[in-house]
């Protein structure tokens, strides 16, 4: 301790000789902009009249010396630690503009460029000094031969000129052209999804029937020549097309009828009223849209738009399925047609000229749209029973069409092993496997017949074993609970069953029958409800209004199930009556 004070005491009257750091010429102004308050030791009157005193001791001189270094030293350090703060922010701040400076410029690939283009560049050197190398051992094999053939070696120079100018020429003219065939790797891009927009989708579905407007003009008019809208026009066609075909020119005709089309186009575009179209066109008002829409509005708009786009795909499915199920042999009686037809034409190919084959499937054509289609679009039985392509499509099930199929067999297949275990241990001998079946047919709440108070003899169709969740909507009652009915829908032989999900009495279970059914038809009552809203309304001469079932998810298969059922019941009753 005595060496440090005496050290102390050698450098306390030099300590204003020490510079400080704001007043240094170094310092930057970032360094020095912020003051930093130096504390002043105070000191009291009695050491000040200590200090004033020459015959004072010297003790208290020197301990009020080292106190006042003590403190100047401490002050220094702090000043010296906050540059260093500030140094090191404002270091870790450029070293992160540098790596953004890096990132935008893109150091790194304009390095792997520069690279390739050195490379590049090597390449043509090295491609250029063997030229030269190749062009300087032909030179002195050129001068080898004798001074009588001085004149040849002109001509060969000049020849060579005019090789290098033409060479020259060619890479000017087509070298860009040969630069296009080189391989680059592809680049990936994303393309950005515009947000959701409700003036954005209402826009886009009306391009989209714009778009559509000349396709579904175009098949409207093919269906009406096949229909015979107008008789003179259809036969005029029918008579140029059979005499195209029989003289081979049915290729050239489509071909004039496309470029008279463009023609026509063109004139329409140059302001031309021109119209060709044998069904005359209507022209729908055209709604202006709308600036703001409500919540609601905007809710109904989706909903419209995902039923539109969810009938849309269901038809586009159920076209590719019926296709992939045609090849794939899922309905082997109907895939034996077409395997059987392609050996057949496959064979005619093989053996016939082209020219008879042409005129046989042109004749076919023509007389399938313009004569046979009409017939069988007139009378729906001889369709029915005749026409074959009509028979395959219509025949060919879809995925989920196999799915119910393969379901219900499997349900029947439980079924009829249930009741046979039973009727062996249990059931009298006499009875048939149809009568047993029906007998033991059961719903939620018991026996099906039971819960309906029907013969023993009725159960729901294969389709409907399992019945069709729905809601009745009985628009005759004005009270809540009766009004709205969750249940299960069965269609039987003779009648409608509607089973309500409630407990309770048989009173709220509803039963029609089909004979008594006035009018049958496709209701929609709600979109926010299971399957779109889509429901069936059945009338009746006991209700004022009709029956609804809705919110069924499988509206389309139930209406036709119950559809074919009255028809068959309805023509049966009206045979027997006659």
């Amino acid at each position: 301790m005595l060496k440090k004070l005496d050290k102390i005491r050698f450098r306390g009257h030099k300590r204003d000789e020490f510079l400080d750091l704001a007043e240094s010429p170094n310092a930057s102004d970032t360094e020095c902009g912020d003051e930093i308050p130096v504390k002043i030791p105070r000191t009291s009157t009695r050491d000040n009249e200590e200090l004033r005193d020459p015959a004072g001791p010297g003790t208290v001189i020197m301990a009020s010396g080292v106190q006042d270094f003590n403190r100047t030293e401490s002050d220094r350090l702090n000043e010296i630690k906050g540059h260093l703060e500030i140094a090191l922010l404002e270091k870790h701040f450029l070293q992160e503009e540098l790596r953004k400076l890096r990132e935008e410029t893109n150091a790194e690939t304009l390095r792997q460029e520069l690279e390739k283009e050195r490379q590049r560049r090597l390449e043509l050197e090295q491609k250029v000094n063997e030229v030269l190398k190749a062009r300087t051992e032909e030179a002195p094999a050129a001068q080898q031969p004798a001074k009588p053939q001085t004149q040849a070696n002109g001509t060969d120079k000049r020849s060579h000129t005019v090789c290098s100018r033409l060479q020259k020429w060619f890479c000017d003219k087509f070298g860009e052209y040969v630069e296009d065939f080189r391989f680059q790797p592809e680049e990936n891009t994303v393309e950005t999804e515009e947000p959701l927009s409700a003036r954005r989708l209402t826009e886009n579905m009306r391009r989209l029937k714009r778009g559509a407007k000349p396709v579904t003009n175009f098949v409207k008019n093919l269906s009406a020549l096949s229909d015979w809208y107008s008789i003179y026009t259809s036969a005029i066609a029918f008579i140029i097309y059979m005499n195209a075909v029989w003289h081979g020119w049915a290729i050239p005709m489509f071909l004039f009828l496309a470029i008279l089309r463009l023609s026509l186009n063109y004139l329409i575009a140059r302001g031309w009223r021109i119209q060709w179209s044998i069904v005359p066109e209507v022209s729908e008002p055209m709604e202006p849209p709308k600036e703001d829409l409500t919540v609601s509005e905007k809710f109904q708009l989706v909903l419209d738009v995902a039923q539109k786009a969810q009938n849309l795909f269901g038809k586009m499915a159920d076209i590719l399925e019926k296709i992939k199920n045609l090849f794939m042999w899922v309905q082997p009686e109907i895939t034996q047609k077409l395997y059987i037809t392609l050996w057949a034409a496959f064979i005619a190919s093989c053996f016939l000229p082209y020219r008879i084959i042409g005129l046989a499937m042109g004749l076919y054509a023509g007389i399938k749209f313009f004569l046979i289609d009409f017939i069988f679009k007139r009378c729906p039985r001889l369709r029915a029973k005749y026409d074959t392509p009509y028979i395959i499509w219509t025949s060919l099930p879809t995925d989920p069409q196999l799915k119910e199929r393969s379901n219900a067999t499997v349900s029947r297949r439980l079924q009829t092993a249930a009741s046979r275990s039973y009727v062996g241990s249990s059931a009298p001998t006499g009875i048939s496997k149809d009568e047993d079946t029906s007998r033991f047919h059961t719903t939620k709440r018991g026996n099906f017949h039971e819960v309906f108070n029907l013969s023993e003899n009725e159960r729901p169709l294969a389709v409907c074993e399992n019945g069709w969740r729905c809601c009745l909507i009985n628009r005759d009652r004005k009270m809540p609970t009766d009004y709205i009915r969750n249940g299960v829908l069965y269609v039987t032989e003779n009648y409608l069953c509607f089973e309500s999900s409630k407990s309770g009495s048989s009173k709220r279970n509803k039963v029609i029958k089909l004979t008594d059914i006035t009018d049958i038809q496709k209701y929609k009552v709600l979109s926010v409800l299971p399957g779109s809203g889509m429901g069936i309304a059945v009338s009746t001469p006991s209700t004022q209004k009709p029956l609804v079932f809705g919110a069924m998810v499988h509206r389309d298969e139930a209406f036709e199930t119950i559809f074919n059922q009255y028809v068959k019941i309805t023509s049966a009753s009206s045979s027997s009556e006659s």
